[in-house]
């Protein structure tokens, strides 16, 4: 058939359109679109008629409907795409036959190329217009056109979907064909395979074809460009297509990893692999830098590369290599990882060879390099990689020490992800180390010294019995050629940059050693040179002093062997030179044995060494992750947990000690860390090792046993949380609660220790579920209580602590207004533990108190009648008390003594006994409070309850009797006064609760009033009552007594802060302290004035005592129960204290206040005021640290800019020089917006003059400096350029020039301020001896008009003013000794409201 035209593929559509020149196919009519239909129909009658040749008559009808594909209908789109497909596919059954006929015609073979281009050209023309219209169509899935347009769009984008992959089949059924015969066997047209190929790269820009639905489709498209890059030569072409993609589109790149991996693998097109790489390796590092979108699609192909074809990849890596110099971080993790699989797969185990390892190693080394890269995504994916690498034992013994230090060394990175990947590293070092399963360093030291010494033994035998192979003077001989060479080159003109300067030592002994140091290193260059130098500057001295030769090159020569043969005896020989090791092949035959030993004794020893320095590196890693518990991050906090949990499994001793560490974070806010602690607790003791059930159980209790030695009592309350959470779950077996039962019974065999142990822990798993002691009280009590008690007080007062439990968890299920669950006053558990309390009393023991203070707690909780129990057992231990005084004063005239007498005289009374009673009734009378104020409070109020309900409950039933219309607005009328009833009747109750303290409990028939002259008589006379505990027990006594009534509080306070501030015992000031803070929540307004001498202990000289007072004003601050002035910045000082223990009291307190609005923005004014004061004793250094860690909770904007105008006013104020250096250092911890530039700018008067100091203007300049890396617009930069001269031209003024600015400005020069020393203000020893009249209330004297400092004349300027500048402190500010007259009267109330809100 002939064709007089012959079909061009176009560039565009368009071209078609347009006249080409003779011979080109040109389009010559586009249809409309209401002519499509009829044409289409016509094209498949002829295709039926004539075959694939048929679209040479019929092209044009197809190719008006891609040009109008938009407003064609779907349903013609369709019948269109299926009928090109049948074409398509007939014209590919067809090629094979006519491909083969070697008698086909010219005219023939165009025909059917013309018709092969011209289908496949509107094959692929509605492919791409489908697919560009489904992508569309995704894309404005989102617009909200109505539900059935959206449910059309999917319809048609689903259909397109499942077309496609056929279609793909098709073209690559066609391509694999050998189409080179329609071209006369030529190579087939590159815009023909382009078009082919350009379907697949557009069909592979759609973003969902990443999704695992399209998987069918993503294979499609992999083997149809496989078969064009197989038999069309398409390689060029799909580098440069898969490059710009790779540059442009994201999704792709894992797509094209794995199309590219497997043309590698099934194709053998490894060159490809080359290709690619090498193209990505010549991008500029500077170019990527700047197109991020390009970067993470090539890191993210080298990545997924690298996993699939490792070993390819290893082949090409030295073209990417100069892209972990440049710019981008995300290139130098793609291509850290490519190595890391790399090591993993490829060059991974012991059988490599020399080069591979050298590639291994080099690898490793650029890793570690990177461990410590400028970005922390970086550090953070190397991290990620090494544990992968660990996890993988792909990491030889050889590196495991650097890598592990390099880890430590990253637990300290700024960035929290990189932290986080360094614990995973190390946990993966542990879990997958080849030392032990135990990495102890005590238990690996003792056999690595003496392994060591072992081999030392047979390194000296090997010594002394082995003769030397090879004679020094055989070696020479080896040697001379060289040496002579190297001697001959010193009488030769030296080269240009030859010169070696080489001098010679002070003597002729040391010059020797470094001559054959270089002979022995194969230097004899130098070692010639050395030795010509040493005969002229030595001549006569040995070893430079022997036959002269003719000439002087075999005189350096015959010094040389001298020297050499003589520091050479085979003997000694231990490095022999590496030159002439071929020398030394030949070995004795009956040395083969122990030589063989010695190395592997040395293998052994290295190995230990490793091992020992692995565990080292263990042990300093766990301190530093330790102190990462009580981090920021949660996932920080999670990993390091999870971390000791790992380190538990090792044996590593330090690894209790951070298990006891997390316990307190079972308390945390947030959910994720609370729950890795219970997981940690539950992975750690839930999960036993045993034979059977018994055995389990056995060492659950065990460990958990260990827990509790030397535990406080914070982390027994944490333990008792996590326990009764297990619990609560069922996850503790009843085989554990059975243990501890015989346990504590003795059916079971165990220490004392243990047996305590096991009834705390029963006492903890009652909060979860009192039946467990419930169900057992009268064990509890008849084994623990009984007359053995007083044998072992510890035991009995866990007995009490587990008892405790029934009255401390009501059951979930119990309603609001049942009554509390207590014990009647007869029940045996009251008689044991009142007979055991009262035997103890006059017997002398350490832990009679805990044990009387948890039974009186208990009686109190559970018993009906309580005080009577309490009452009585007050009388028996006086009466004890009054006896052994009578037994000791039998002699005397007048036997009979009273309570208050009791020690007057001669001390006749011992001191334990005193210390028992007065401790006895502090914690009666204590608890007597609170009795009253909880039990009986609620009691009253639950009654009344019970009351109006029934009185209700009647009410309602009498109204619908009467059924009245009005009953509704009875009812809610009824209701209302009910409340107001209600609210009354809590006052009422609270009133009568207060009346029974303040005037029943001290009064003189009640019998507390018999024993508060004997505390106020101790208190009063520490020179007479001088032992410690005594006088300890006397403090808390009174404190707790003051709890009863305002009024003996109030008359009692000065006693009690004197005592406070004078007493050279440190247990009493910590107890006044904590009874202080008790007493501030009770009577708020009565210790309000003395709030200052609260403060005044965060300053005592005992750390102790500075960590109480530290803690009581946490609270007291946080509760909002006292004013937080000024006076706040004692607790700042706490930041800087010596003892890390009240250093972290402090930093809780800061981190706890900051959560409040604005309250350390607020204070911080205050605080720099108060410590930059010289005389508070801060010194300039310790005051950066603590400005450091305040101004970090300072976040918000316009915080900053405040502070900035605040600081700078300050200026004004400031009297001396280091308060101008804390102000401008205080700056320097601000980052400043423009806003704050303005600021500065306005306020630089408030500061000019005091530029001329260098510290504050080195300040000024860091600030500016800073703002300018910041970087900012052109009018910000321009504006601090002109701040930054001004600041340069105050300073340059001079101090003249300064003075005289001053003079004028009316500001006079400050002048350091004489004051004595406030008390308490710094930390001095106590007087070592207590007077009777040291803690004398002083008289009275006159007050200053303390309203003579408000009647002050108003200021002209508006200063911003601070409240420690309105504050001029007396002298005694802080004395305890306050007069009556000097205690404030007129004070701001604080309102219980806050307390009662806070409950």
């Amino acid at each position: 058939m002939a064709v007089a035209w012959e079909f061009h593929l176009p560039f565009a559509p368009a071209d078609l359109l347009r006249d080409g020149g003779p011979g080109r196919y040109v389009v010559r009519e586009v249809l409309t679109v209401r002519e499509l239909p009829p044409a289409l129909t016509a094209f498949r009658t002829a295709f039926r008629a004539r075959g694939a040749l048929a679209v040479l008559q019929h092209f044009d009808p197809l190719y008006s409907l891609l040009h109008h594909f938009r407003a064609v209908q779907t349903a013609v789109k369709e019948d269109a795409l299926e009928l090109m497909m049948q074409v398509v596919s007939k014209h590919s059954n067809e090629l094979p036959a006519i491909l083969g006929d070697s008698e086909l015609s010219h005219a023939d073979r165009s025909a059917h190329l013309n018709a092969l281009k011209m289908n496949c050209y509107l094959l692929t023309g509605l492919m791409d217009a489908f697919e560009m219209e489904t992508c569309n169509n995704s894309l404005l899935e989102v617009d909200p056109g109505g539900k059935n347009k959206k449910n059309r769009t999917k319809t048609a984008q689903s259909s397109w979907e499942e077309e496609r992959e056929p279609l793909l089949q098709l073209l690559t059924q066609l391509l694999q064909l050998d189409l080179r015969q329609l071209w006369g066997g030529l190579v087939v047209e590159e815009e023909f395979v382009s078009l082919m190929t350009g379907s697949c790269y557009r069909i592979l820009e759609n973003p969902s074809i990443g999704l695992q639905k399209h998987r069918a489709t993503r294979e499609a498209v992999t083997h149809l460009l496989a078969a064009a890059l197989v038999h069309y030569d398409h390689m060029f072409s799909a580098t440069l297509k898969i490059t710009q993609m790779l540059q442009h589109f994201e999704h792709v790149a894992p797509v094209f990893a794995q199309a590219v991996s497997l043309w590698a693998t099934e194709y053998g097109l490894k060159s490809l692999v080359g290709e690619l790489l090498r193209e990505i390796g010549q991008k500029s590092p500077q170019d990527l830098a700047r197109d991020t979108s390009g970067v993470k699609g090539y890191a993210t192909f080298i990545t997924e590369l690298s996993e699939r074809i490792p070993a390819l990849v290893l082949s090409n890596m030295s073209v990417l290599l100069r892209h972990l110099d440049g710019e981008s971080y995300m290139m130098r993790n793609a291509i850290l990882a490519a190595m890391a699989e790399v090591l993993t797969q490829v060059l991974n185990g012991d059988k490599l060879e020399e080069v591979a390892r050298g590639t291994r190693d080099q690898f490793l080394n650029m890793l570690q390099a990177h461990i410590c890269d400028i970005n922390g995504f970086v550090r953070s994916r190397v991290l990620q990689l090494f544990t992968r690498i660990v996890q993988r034992k792909a990491l030889p013994l050889t590196q495991f020490q650097s890598v592990v230090s390099l880890a430590v060394g990253r637990l300290k990175d700024k960035s929290v992800v990189v932290v986080k990947n360094a614990i995973q590293l190390l946990a993966a070092f542990l879990s997958n180390n080849p030392f032990s399963c135990k990495l102890s360093c005590a238990d690996l030291a003792e056999p690595l010294k003496k392994e060591t010494q072992k081999l030392q033994e047979m390194r000296d035998h090997g010594r002394s019995t082995a003769a030397p192979a090879i004679t020094p003077e055989e070696e020479w001989e080896a040697m001379l050629p060289e040496v002579r060479a190297a001697t001959q080159q010193l009488f030769q003109p030296p080269q240009e940059g030859e010169e070696e300067v080489l001098e010679v030592e002070e003597t002729a002994e040391s010059t020797s050693e470094q001559i054959t140091g270089l002979l022995r290193k194969l230097n004899y260059k130098s070692a010639a040179r050395l030795t010509q130098k040493a005969l002229c500057r030595f001549q006569g001295k040995e070893p430079f002093s022997g036959p002269t030769e003719d000439n002087e090159e075999a005189t350096i020569l015959g010094v040389l062997k001298r020297l050499y043969t003589g520091s050479c005896p085979g003997e000694n020989s231990e490095d022999p030179p590496r030159g002439n090791s071929s020398l030394n092949t030949e070995e004795v035959v009956p040395e083969e044995q122990p030589q063989t030993e010695l190395v592997k004794q040395e293998m052994l020893v290295q190995y230990l060494q490793d091992a020992y320095d692995f565990s080292v590196k263990i042990t300093e890693a766990l301190s530093l992750i330790s102190r990462m518990m009580y981090e920021n991050s949660v996932s920080v906090v999670q990993e390091a947990i999870e971390f000791f949990v790992t380190v538990s499994k090792f044996g590593v001793p330090q690894a209790l000690l951070g298990v006891r560490r997390m316990l307190p974070l079972v308390w945390s806010k947030e959910p994720g860390v609370k729950e890795a602690v219970l997981n940690a607790y539950r992975r750690l003791y839930l999960n036993p090792t045993g034979d059977s059930e018994r055995a389990r159980a056995q060492s659950l209790v065990h460990s958990l046993s260990l827990i509790m030695v030397d535990a406080s009592l914070g982390t027994i309350q944490c333990l008792e949380e996590i326990i009764s959470e297990f619990v609560q779950k069922d996850e503790v077996k009843p085989a554990v609660i059975q243990l501890l039962w015989e346990r504590f019974t003795e059916k079971s065999q165990c220490s004392s220790l243990e047996r305590r142990a096991a009834v705390m822990l029963l006492g903890m798993m009652a909060r979860g579920k009192p039946e467990i002691v419930g169900s057992n009280l009268d064990v509890l009590v008849t084994v623990g209580l009984s007359e053995k008690a007083c044998e072992d007080y510890r035991l009995a007062q866990e007995v009490c602590n587990a008892v405790s439990k029934l009255a401390s968890n009501p059951k979930p299920a119990q309603g609001k207004n049942k009554a509390p669950f207590r014990l009647p006053q007869n029940h045996m558990l009251f008689g044991c533990l009142s007979e055991t309390v009262s035997k103890g009393f006059a017997q002398p023991s350490g832990h009679w108190i805990p044990f009387m203070e948890a039974a009186v707690m208990l009686i109190y909780q559970l018993a009906e009648g309580a005080e009577e129990i309490c009452a009585q057992i007050l009388q028996d231990c006086s009466r004890q008390a009054l006896e052994k005084l009578q037994e000791a004063d039998g002699q005397k005239a007048d036997p009979a003594v009273s309570p208050s007498r009791v020690s007057d005289g001669d001390s006749s009374l011992p001191t334990f006994l005193l210390m028992h009673l007065v401790s006895l009734v502090g914690q009666v009378a204590l608890q007597q409070v609170a009795y009253l104020e909880v039990s009986v409070s609620a009691e009253l109020r639950r009654r009344r309850i019970l009351r109006e309900e029934e009185k209700t409950k009647k009410h309602s039933d009498s109204s619908t009797k009467k059924q009245r219309p009005q009953s509704t607005g009875n009812e809610t009328t009824m209701e209302e006064e009910l409340g107001l009833v209600g609210a009354s009747a809590d006052d009422t109750e609270a009133e009568l609760i207060r009346s029974i303290c303040e005037t029943e409990l001290l009064d003189e028939k009640h019998l507390f009033s018999a024993f508060v002259p004997l505390v106020l008589k101790i208190c009063n006379n520490p020179g007479l009552y001088s032992d410690p505990a005594l006088s300890a027990a006397a403090a808390l006594a009174l404190g707790k007594v003051c709890m009863i009534s305002s009024e003996f509080c109030d008359s009692h306070l000065r006693l009690l802060f004197t005592m406070m501030e004078k007493s050279t015992l440190p247990g009493v000031r910590s107890n006044l302290v904590i009874a202080a803070g008790d007493l501030a929540i009770r009577f708020p307004n009565l210790v309000e004035p003395w709030t200052s001498h609260l403060y005044a202990r965060l300053r005592d000289p005992c750390p102790s005592v500075r960590q109480t007072a530290g803690l009581v004003m946490t609270h007291l601050i946080l509760k909002d129960m006292v004013k937080v002035k000024g006076q706040v910045s004692e607790m700042a000082t706490l930041l800087i204290d010596p003892e890390e223990a009240i250093m972290g009291v402090a930093q809780n307190f800061f981190s706890e206040l900051s959560s409040k609005d604005n309250a350390i923005y607020n204070l911080l004014p205050d605080i720099i005021s108060r410590l930059s004061d010289p005389n508070c004793g801060v010194e300039e250094e310790s005051f950066h640290i603590i400005m450091r860690h305040l101004f970090s909770y300072i976040t918000k904007d316009k915080q900053t800019e405040s502070l900035v105008e605040k600081l700078c006013q300050r200026f004004r104020t400031a009297r001396t020089e280091r308060q101008y250096r804390d102000l401008a250092h205080c700056l320097t911890l601000l980052p400043l917006s423009e806003r704050g530039l303005h600021k500065l700018q306005d306020n630089f008067d408030c500061f000019a003059d005091k530029l001329q100091d260098p510290a504050v203007y080195s300040c000024f300049q860091t600030v500016m400096a800073r703002f300018r890396r910041a970087g900012g617009k052109p009018e910000t930069k321009a504006l601090a350029e002109e701040l930054e001269q001004k600041l340069a031209a105050s300073h340059n003024r001079g101090l003249d020039s300064a003075e005289t600015c001053q003079e004028g400005s009316g500001t006079p020069m400050p002048e350091p301020a004489k004051q004595k020393t406030t008390g308490g203000s710094c930390r001095h020893p106590l007087n070592t001896v207590n007077r009777d009249e040291d803690f004398v209330t002083p008289k009275p004297r006159n007050l200053r008009n303390p309203k003579r400092a408000q009647k002050r004349p108003p200021c002209k300027k508006a200063i911003i003013t601070f409240s420690s500048d309105e504050e001029n402190s007396s002298e005694d500010e802080l004395s305890a000794e306050l007069r009556e007259e000097e205690t404030p009267t007129k004070t701001t109330p604080i309102t219980r409201s806050s307390a009662r809100r806070l409950r």
